[in-house]
């Protein structure tokens, strides 16, 4: 690292170790442990933002090169946005913060307050993108629009909730109400989506309600193949030296559930040379995924995770607990 953002990193390090309490001289080995643990935050945090830059730029492509031109609309928010501009003549850039707003209160409650304030920067950044940003308009044909017109807008999406933000509140709304009541959170978006639908059909035309079933049908199988579905659970296998470390980090820092088995290591023929170790077993959702990462990797970058999709969960921590990024 060059020297100068190295002295840096250790004044912005022994600043935050001194808000911890630690006033007297820090021993090398402390100051080690922390310049790891600063290196491996800023660099999951360098590369959440860059998955949310990159699916900002996306979106922005898929309204200004396909559906805006074309007087489209989409689902969630965005097609609220955008059948309120066709009705009011409000500027879409204004639409889409006022719009998404309440829904991001919302999940500064529901998930959290880091999570909020990463999605009010992206949608702030999203809005100014789609005022300012010239990007080419792409083709005038209906079919082609709705189809990549969902899909840049449903990439951008996914890759933002890659990055631990979301562009359109429509999803936290969903994790709220699926709390609530038998619904799914797909559900949830599919009901409300309909409504959507409905009234474009009212204020436009049918057909462009029908076109706008197929934009967000492309959306949300563009979504699907980046994030594996927004809705889906986490069932994540730890194996690690650091074994108690990590359950600590896990129950306290995301405030989740931690299972441990007891296993023996399977290397060498002889039974007796198996090393006994334990087994961490925990179900989280998509969203805290990166967060869990970070904070395996803080503990032992070495351990080895197996990761599995979970359609949901009945009982348990997942759904009791507000979500942690």
């Amino acid at each position: 690292m060059n020297p100068f953002f190295q002295q840096v990193v250790q004044d912005i390090v022994k600043k935050k170790l001194r808000q911890e309490g630690r006033n007297r001289p820090i021993p090398p080995r402390v100051m080690a442990d922390a310049m790891r643990v600063f290196r491996i935050e800023a660099a999951h945090a360098i590369r959440d933002y860059f998955l949310i830059i990159l699916g900002i730029f996306s979106a922005g492509f898929g309204l200004k090169g396909f559906l805006l031109p074309n007087d489209f609309i989409d689902g969630g928010v965005t097609g609220i946005s955008l059948l309120v501009e066709v009705v009011t003549g409000i500027s879409l850039s204004v639409l889409l913060v006022a719009i998404n707003l309440p829904f991001l209160i919302l999940g500064a409650w529901t998930i959290s307050r880091q999570f909020a304030i990463r999605s009010i920067v992206a949608i702030l950044i999203l809005s100014i993108v789609v005022h300012f940003v010239p990007y080419p308009i792409v083709t005038d044909d209906k079919l082609l629009i709705a189809i990549f017109g969902g899909f840049f807008l449903g990439m951008g999406i996914g890759l933002s909730v890659r990055g631990g933000a979301v562009i359109d509140g429509t999803e936290v709304l969903a994790v709220y109400l699926s709390r609530k009541s038998s619904l799914t959170i797909g559900d949830v978006i599919l009901i409300f989506n309909v409504v959507i639908f409905s009234f474009g059909a009212y204020i436009l035309s049918v057909e462009t309600a029908l076109y706008a079933v197929l934009t967000y049908l492309a959306a949300s199988k563009t979504v699907d193949f980046v994030i594996d579905g927004i809705e889906e659970y986490m069932g994540v296998t730890i194996i690690s030296d650091h074994s108690d470390d990590i359950r600590i980090a896990i129950t306290e820092k995301l405030g989740r559930g931690c299972t441990i088995y007891n296993g023996k290591r399977g290397f060498g023929r002889d039974k007796s040379q198996l090393q006994p170790t334990d087994i961490l077993y925990t179900v989280i959702t998509r969203l805290e995924l990166a967060s869990l990462q970070t904070e395996v990797d803080k503990i032992d970058q070495q351990a080895f995770i197996i990761m599995g999709a979970i359609k949901d969960t009945k009982g348990g921590m997942v759904k009791k607990r507000p979500l942690k990024h």
